[in-house]
C-alpha cells in the first residue's frame, strides 16, 4: 500500500459494512498471538467517555478538527486534516535512516494485537489498515508536539524548514488550541510506544530517541498543564504510561497509596476511655456533668447549697435518664433541636458505633458542600497559593489558612479537565482524586466575586475573558460518574467546615435563618401568644386602673383619650 492508496482511504464510506470473514480472521490471529501479550497490555487504557459525562458537554469529548486513532477516524467532518496528516507522514518518511515508511507499517502490523489491546472498544479494521492509520497519526502527532518544543529550540533542527507549511497553519492560535484540545481527548489517543518506535528509527540510537521523546512530551505538558508546578518535572519513565492523556494525569495527580498511609498514621491516636464515654453523652448530660464536677471541686460554704442541689438525686436522675426520654418531655422537644444546633453538638456524630461503618460508605451530597470563597473570607479564612499538584491542597487551623495550588485557566483548560475526569472515572478503580478536586473547586467558587478573589490571591491565573467565565467553568464540572472519598481532600473539607461552623457569627446567622425566619409556625405561635397577652392586659386595664399600678399620671401624656 502506497501513500496514494492511503489517500483513497479518506473517501471511503464512514460507516463501512461489517466484514464477518475479516472478523473471524482477526479473532483467529489474536488467539494465535496471545502468548506474545503481556499482562500489562491485556488491560485497556483508551476508553469511551462515560455517557453521563458525554451528555453534559459533548463538544469537550468529541474531536472537532482532527482525529487521532480509530474511534473517530471515519468522521467526514474531520477529513480536512487528512492532507496535513499525510504531509507529516511524508516528512517522517524523508527523515528515516535508510528505511522506507512501509517498513514502519510492517513493524506495526506485527504489534497489531498489542495495539488493539490498548482500546476498550473492538476495532473493525484489518491489521494493515490499523497499522497505516497508527503510523500516519503518530507522524502528525509527533510533528505537532515538536511545534511546541520549537519555542525552546529543543528539537532536531533537521526537517524544521520542511514543516513550515504546517507550522504556519498550526501557528494560528485558534487552530493550535483546537488541535491541543483534540489530542488530549480520551477517545482520541494512540499508544505512546508507536511514537517511540518512529523516533528510534529517526535517531541514531534507541537511547537518543527515548530522550527526544521525553523532551518533546515534557515541553508540551509544561505548556498545556493547568497546574503551574515547579520548573522541572520529575524525570519519569515515559513508556510506563500508555498514552498522552494518561501521562498528563499521573504527572498532576498524586498516588493514592501515599495519602492512604498518611491517613492511617493520623488516625493512630490514644483516646482515654472517659473521653470516649463523654463523646457518646448527650449535650444536656455533658453540660450537667461539667457543672457538677466544677461545683464539687469548690469548697466555699455559700456554694454548698448549689453543690447539694447538683448532686441531689433528682438532678442525678436527670443525668442518668436516657436522652430519648428527655427529648419527649413536653416543651423540651421543641427547644432541643435549636439548642443542639446552636451549640454545634450534632447527636448523629456522637454515635461511636457507627463511625467505622460510615467511614466506608460513599459520601453524601451534604458532605461535599463547603462554604464559598466569599463566605470563608468573611469568616476569617485566609487563602494562599502553592506551586505543586493536587497534593498541596491543605488547611492550617492554627493560621486559618487555606492552601490551594496555582491553576491556569484558558480556552483549552475545560476540555483538559473534563477528559482527565473521564479518564480517571474509566481507568481508576480507587478514589477519584482529580474528580474530588474539581468538586472542591466547584464548591468554593460560586460567583464571579469568588473567582476574582482567587485571581487577586494568585491562585487562579485567568486567561479567559472575564471572571464570570471562570466561575461558569468550575460550576459546570459538577457531573461525576460516582461519589468517592479521598482521604486528604476530605480532611481539608472537614477542617474548613468545622472552623466555619464554629464561628459565632455563622452560628447566629444560620440559627436565625433556620429556626427564626424559616420557622413561620414558631413566629405565628409567638405572635398569637403576644396578642393574647395584650388582649388580657387590655381587659384587665379596662376593669382596674393600670395607671395607679405603674404610678403613671395622665398629665404625662400630651393628650388624653376622650
Amino acid at each position: 500500500m502506497s501513500f496514494n492508496d492511503v489517500d483513497t482511504l479518506t473517501t471511503l464510506n464512514p460507516n463501512p459494512v461489517f466484514n464477518e470473514l475479516q472478523w473471524v480472521i482477526q479473532i483467529r490471529k489474536t488467539l494465535d498471538d496471545d502468548e506474545d501479550l503481556g499482562d500489562e497490555t491485556s488491560i485497556p487504557f483508551i476508553f469511551n467517555v462515560p455517557k453521563i459525562l458525554m451528555l453534559s458537554r459533548p463538544e469537550a469529548y468529541i474531536p472537532q478538527l482532527v482525529a487521532i486513532g480509530p474511534y473517530h477516524h471515519w468522521r467526514p467532518e474531520l477529513y480536512e486534516m487528512e492532507r496535513y496528516k499525510l504531509a507529516a507522514a511524508r516528512r517522517t518518511h524523508k527523515q528515516l535512516h535508510s528505511i522506507k515508511f512501509q517498513q514502519v507499517v510492517d513493524n506495526l502490523v506485527k504489534h497489531d494485537p498489542r495495539i488493539r489491546s490498548y482500546y476498550d472498544r473492538y476495532l473493525h479494521f484489518n491489521g494493515e489498515t490499523l497499522a497505516w492509520m497508527m503510523a500516519v497519526d503518530a507522524s502528525f502527532l509527533l510533528e505537532f508536539l515538536q511545534i511546541f518544543s520549537l519555542k525552546e529550540g529543543k528539537v532536531l533542527s533537521e526537517g524544521s524548514s520542511r514543516t513550515s507549511q504546517f507550522v504556519e497553519y498550526a501557528g494560528r492560535k485558534s487552530v493550535q488550541n483546537a488541535i491541543v484540545r483534540d489530542i488530549l481527548m480520551l477517545e482520541n489517543q494512540i499508544p505512546l510506544f508507536i511514537l517511540k518506535k518512529i523516533l528510534e528509527l529517526q535517531s541514531s540510537s534507541a537511547e537518543e530517541g527515548n530522550e527526544l521523546l521525553f523532551m518533546i512530551l515534557m515541553n508540551f505538558i509544561k505548556e498545556i498543564s493547568p497546574f503551574k508546578m515547579t520548573p522541572n518535572f520529575p524525570h519519569i519513565q515515559v513508556m510506563d504510561h500508555a498514552h498522552l492523556l494518561e501521562l498528563l494525569y499521573h504527572l498532576l495527580v498524586p498516588k493514592s497509596e501515599e495519602h492512604e498511609i498518611l491517613e492511617n498514621e493520623d488516625q493512630v491516636e490514644t483516646v482515654a476511655p472517659t473521653e470516649k464515654a463523654d463523646a457518646n453523652l448527650s449535650p444536656l448530660r455533658q453540660l450537667l456533668n461539667v457543672l457538677r464536677m466544677m461545683v464539687s471541686s469548690l469548697k466555699w460554704r455559700p456554694l454548698s447549697y448549689a453543690k447539694k442541689t447538683l448532686t441531689s438525686r433528682p438532678v442525678m436522675l436527670v443525668v442518668k435518664l436516657p436522652w430519648t426520654m428527655i427529648r419527649k418531655m413536653p416543651g423540651l422537644s421543641i427547644l432541643i433541636q435549636p439548642i443542639n444546633y446552636f451549640f454545634n453538638m450534632d447527636t448523629h456524630k456522637s454515635d461511636g458505633d457507627n463511625s467505622n461503618e460510615n467511614s466506608n460508605r460513599p459520601p453524601l451530597i451534604e458532605e461535599i458542600t463547603i462554604p464559598s470563597v466569599s463566605e470563608l473570607f468573611n469568616a476569617g479564612v485566609k487563602f494562599a497559593s502553592t506551586k505543586g499538584d493536587i497534593s498541596t491542597v491543605a488547611f492550617d487551623p492554627k493560621t486559618v489558612t487555606f492552601y490551594l495550588p496555582v491553576v491556569s485557566l484558558d480556552v483549552n483548560t475545560e476540555t483538559i479537565l473534563r477528559n482527565l475526569v473521564a479518564f480517571e472515572a474509566s481507568a481508576t478503580r480507587g478514589p477519584l482524586v482529580f474528580t474530588r478536586y474539581t468538586e472542591l473547586m466547584n464548591g468554593i467558587i460560586d460567583t464571579e466575586a469568588d473567582a476574582k478573589f482567587l485571581r487577586n490571591k494568585g491562585i487562579v491565573i485567568n486567561c479567559l475573558k472575564t471572571d464570570a467565565e471562570v466561575a461558569s467553568l468550575w460550576n459546570g464540572m459538577s457531573k461525576s460518574v460516582r461519589l468517592t472519598k479521598v482521604s486528604f481532600l476530605d480532611k481539608v473539607i472537614e477542617d474548613v467546615n468545622r472552623y466555619y461552623g464554629s464561628r459565632w457569627k455563622v452560628k447566629l446567622s444560620k440559627f436565625m435563618k433556620i429556626y427564626v425566619f424559616a420557622s413561620w409556625k414558631v413566629l405565628t405561635f409567638l405572635a398569637a401568644i403576644s396578642m393574647l397577652l395584650l388582649t388580657t392586659l387590655q381587659a384587665f386595664c379596662s376593669i382596674y386602673s393600670c395607671s395607679s399600678w405603674f404610678d403613671v399620671k395622665t398629665s404625662d401624656f400630651p393628650f388624653t383619650p376622650p
